[in-house]
């Protein structure tokens, strides 16, 4: 069933927000309910699976259908991974990111087909005129500017609804730019107008017939409304970012708020922008759209010319030797192999260097970047750089759960089923979990799993295991969760659970004592730190004490 669009922008899919959390939902779905009909009762059912895999977020608990339509219906169908009717199946292009090694590729193929209009959404009469691949064009924005600003693509990208006014687009963009310069000093009031102008143009039919309530509050105010609508805007491009960095074509200024195209990947760019048809197929037939949308062949790629695989591969890797006997999948395995060879040894590197503290400035101001959220994306942000201080903090083999691009640049965040960071000590392990969440929310989208992933490490291991719960700032509901679950013998959890949650300027300041000490802390010091947890949870008769003589014994963990 098409879903109406009522937009006056491009509209992406912006659910799941983390494109590699379809990955192991669709395999889920394919492998509990492949061949049954997709209605409330299968949905049900898989959002009670999706809690026990702990992918699920908390989200949607008053409606687990909707959620699971929510999760399904938008971007796994929108991009061809299944076909839900006349029942659950994956496409072979579905099948294809569950299995193969380079998803990015998948991920690649998907978006290039993706369009507007199509069987699966048909723009109404009220809404912009919409002849467009979105990504294709976005790439290609990208390409021709070099690199586009989180706000220009916010701006002027989503007003792209019809590719044949591309250059308008390329106009309005350059005279931003333009205007821009004199205004460098007050840009966020510059911004602001300049996005509320393009608001009123690109709505002006809505706005002079009166039609400016939203769904999202009964306040029918025409300076509401553009806040709305500017807050979609941000979500928009949010989702367009993080889906394009999915393909591993582009690199992301978290500073600088911008995209642009990985030098090493610009001429697998150029390949596909001369080659991918503009046009939108098959706009009124949706067999022919989703056999179309779901073939894992197409659009062809410079990686499916045999002739230019060789050539890059000598290019990027000169030494390795390529026999003319090769096929085309040999070929790209030796490809995905080199890839991923370079990129660990480029991450065995920055291992390296943060162990010896040569980053230690650098992390240290990444954190502070994002407490005063000035970074573009500071979720990705703090998981990363926490990754990075925990490497520096100790010894121990710690590892990041989250995913890197092919040279060694983060990519996104953990999937739900594992914790964010384990560290191996030896003799114990410890997970790590970081958060944005602030308030009542960190609670419920934290706690529990939280607490099911260090259950899971110490089912895998059998071994003793603690958990650091670190967060800007640490609701109190986590506080006392955490707290009795240090005194609670649940065998679910696999026992008694230390989880200690510190706010990230205190975790800052074990960071700081860790580089100035005299010596090298050794693993022994953080067991020291978490079986003090537990003394004071035993001691101690409520979750504010306990957590007040943590938090000071972590501002001062390396002395005895």
């Amino acid at each position: 069933m098409a879903k109406p669009i009522d937009s006056k922008v491009i509209f992406v899919t912006t659910s799941p927000r983390t494109p590699a959390k379809i990955i192991p939902e669709i395999e889920l779905l394919n492998t509990h309910f492949s061949g049954q009909e997709w209605n409330k009762t299968t949905q049900r059912a898989f959002m009670e699976l999706l809690k026990e895999e702990n992918f699920f977020n908390g989200e949607g608990a008053n409606d687990p259908a909707f959620s699971a339509r929510d999760r399904i219906n938008r971007a796994p169908k929108s991009l061809g991974f299944v076909v839900l009717s006349p029942v659950i199946s994956l496409t072979p292009a579905g099948l294809e990111l569950v299995t193969s090694r380079r998803k990015e590729e998948i991920f690649l193929r998907q978006l290039l087909k993706f369009q507007i209009p199509s069987p699966y959404h048909k723009p109404t009469v009220r809404a912009a005129e919409f002849w467009v691949k979105p990504y294709l064009e976005i790439f290609r924005l990208i390409r021709h500017f070099g690199s586009l600003k989180f706000d220009e693509l916010r701006l002027f990208g989503l007003q792209l609804t019809d590719y044949r006014n591309f250059d308008s687009i390329i106009l309005k963009i350059e005279r931003f730019r333009i205007e821009k310069v004199p205004n460098q000093g007050n840009y966020k009031q510059f911004y602001r107008e300049y996005l509320h102008s393009e608001l009123r143009n690109i709505y002006a039919d809505r706005i002079q017939a009166g039609r400016t309530k939203t769904r999202e509050t009964n306040d029918a105010s025409v300076s509401t409304f553009l806040s709305t609508q500017a807050s979609n805007l941000r979500d928009y491009a949010d989702a367009c970012f993080r889906y394009l960095r999915a393909t591993g074509l582009v690199n992301i200024s978290y500073i600088g708020k911008s995209i642009s195209i990985v030098p090493e990947k610009i001429q697998e760019v150029d390949y596909f922008l001369e080659h991918t048809n503009r046009e939108p197929h098959f706009i009124d037939d949706e067999e022919q759209y989703a056999a179309y949308l779901g073939n894992a062949e197409v659009p062809t790629l410079l990686t499916d010319n045999k002739e230019l695989l060789e050539q890059k591969i000598r290019t990027e890797f000169p030494q390795i030797q390529i026999s003319e006997q090769f096929s085309l999948q040999q070929l790209k395995d030796v490809y995905a192999d080199e890839l991923e060879n370079r990129k660990e040894q480029i991450l065995t590197e920055q291992v390296t260097a943060i162990k010896d503290y040569r980053l230690f400035d650098e992390i240290n101001t990444t954190f502070e970047q994002i407490l005063d959220n000035s970074l573009y994306d500071s979720p990705l942000m703090l998981e990363w750089n926490t990754w990075r201080a925990m490497t520096m903090l100790d010894g121990g083999s710690v590892k990041a759960n989250l995913r890197f691009d092919d040279f060694g640049n983060p990519m996104s965040t953990a999937q739900g089923n594992m914790a964010d960071i384990i560290c191996d000590y030896g003799d114990f392990k410890l997970t790590v979990e970081v958060t944005m969440q602030g308030g009542q929310r960190q609670y419920e989208t934290e706690g529990e799993p939280v607490t099911r992933h260090l259950a899971k490490v110490k089912r895998e291991t059998n071994q003793q295991s603690y958990c650091l719960f670190i967060a800007p700032a640490i609701n109190e509901a986590c506080v006392a969760h955490f707290y009795a679950l240090h005194k609670m013998n649940i065998s679910y959890y696999g026992g008694t659970s230390t989880i200690v949650p510190l706010p990230l300027n205190v975790f800052i300041k074990m960071v700081e004592d860790s580089h100035n000490a005299s010596y090298v802390p050794e693993p022994k010091h953080i067991q020291r730190f978490f079986e003090r947890s537990n003394e004071l949870a035993n001691s101690t008769n409520n979750e504010l004490d306990w957590y007040k003589g943590i938090t000071q014994r972590a501002l001062n963990w390396l002395t005895e």
